[in-house]
């Protein structure tokens, strides 16, 4: 009896811009799998172009919110440029209009960063498998995203913070009080469960609000 071959090893790209993350999630593929083969490493958009054209990939697992990635429009370039590629993204955005438009681009799997590194692994493995993709549809019952909470006044605020403005930018454009904005964009930031001032950016530009 004649053994199949066993697959090849995939070659993985992890993009995030945190090292530390990247470094975890290496480790953790390592010894979970005997699929992985290299494991390169980017922290920007720009660098996971260099690398794919340079090196290619079998799988690259992306951060949604670090710099040089614009949400789905970034990511339906990619896959034009790279069909072949699959592309898992791991982010911290768990809102359903956002994992839509990113499947809908081209993604083959949207997973959130407060899963388990196991859900990362079996998503990997029904890549390799040659098993479908995540499917990109609504949940039969509608939970509001995060940003459909916000009020008219706050979604003014967060496209005029995702631009750099401050505080009293934000009070002088919409004609109120520094001390307004500011509880504005606090309460906003509570709303879609941000923390600084780079989550907030990155949250706005997968909304397809523009950026500084």
């Amino acid at each position: 009896m004649t053994l199949p071959y066993p697959p090849p090893l995939l070659r993985v790209l992890l993009a995030d811009d945190h090292g530390i993350v990247r470094e975890g999630l290496k480790m953790v593929m390592h010894q979970a799998s005997e699929l992985i083969g290299s494991v390169d490493e980017a922290a920007t958009g720009e660098q996971v172009l260099a690398l794919l054209a340079a090196h290619g990939a079998d799988v690259l697992v992306l951060d949604l919110g670090m710099p040089g990635v614009a949400g789905s429009g970034w990511v339906r370039a990619l896959r034009e440029r790279h069909p072949a590629l699959h592309i898992m993204v791991l982010t911290a955005n768990t809102d359903e209009r956002s994992r839509l438009a990113i499947l809908e681009a081209g993604a083959d799997e949207y997973l959130a960063k407060t899963g388990s590194s196991r859900e990362l692994m079996a998503a990997i493995e029904r890549l390799q498998n040659g098993h479908d993709k995540q499917p990109a549809r609504a949940q039969s019952t509608h939970t509001p995203a995060p940003a459909e909470t916000l009020t008219r006044r706050e979604q003014q605020v967060l496209a005029l913070a995702a631009q750099g403005a401050t505080a009293a930018q934000i009070g002088q454009a919409l004609h109120i009080s520094p001390l307004t904005a500011r509880k504005h964009r606090e309460n906003l930031m509570r709303k879609l469960a941000l923390h600084s001032t780079a989550e907030l950016v990155a949250y706005a530009v997968r909304l397809g609000l523009p950026s500084a």
